[in-house]
């Protein structure tokens, strides 16, 4: 069974907002699990996993 998930608030630059809409949407993904897809990619290359 997976975990849950945390809901957490975060602010962010409308401009920025508006593209990562607009890519989750290409990618077929809500933009919750967009935004968990990118943040996952940069931990795993920033640190090596």
């Amino acid at each position: 069974m997976k975990p849950l998930k945390e809901k957490i608030s975060i602010t962010i630059d409308p401009d920025l907002l508006k593209v990562l809409k607009a890519e989750a949407e290409k990618d077929d993904r809500s933009l919750s699990q967009f935004i968990n897809v990118i943040l996952r990619k940069y931990i795993e290359q920033e640190t090596g996993d």
